[in-house]
């Protein structure tokens, strides 16, 4: 099993789609979100994805044709 911490940036027009849900179901990986911020204009999440490598890459692939911006996260995201 592999884990990639990932920041998810979503656009107004896709938050309240369940994007994160998709993912975790499409693609068989457990999603675990550490930090988010949303509002109606914009939204922000830190996610954490557990599953095979090939499955979150492809998630990932995925979520960003879906609009959503992907960025890699490092060090401990709960602490700021």
């Amino acid at each position: 099993m592999a884990t990639r911490k990932v920041k998810l940036t979503f656009l107004q027009q896709l938050i309240t789609l369940p994007i994160i849900y998709e993912l975790g179901k499409e693609f068989n990986l457990v999603t675990n979100i550490r930090r988010a911020d949303v509002t109606q204009e914009h939204g922000w999440v830190v996610l954490e994805l557990e599953g095979d490598e090939e499955e979150i890459e492809r998630g990932l692939d995925w979520v960003a044709a879906k609009g959503v911006r992907v960025d890699p996260v490092t060090g401990d995201i709960v602490e700021g």
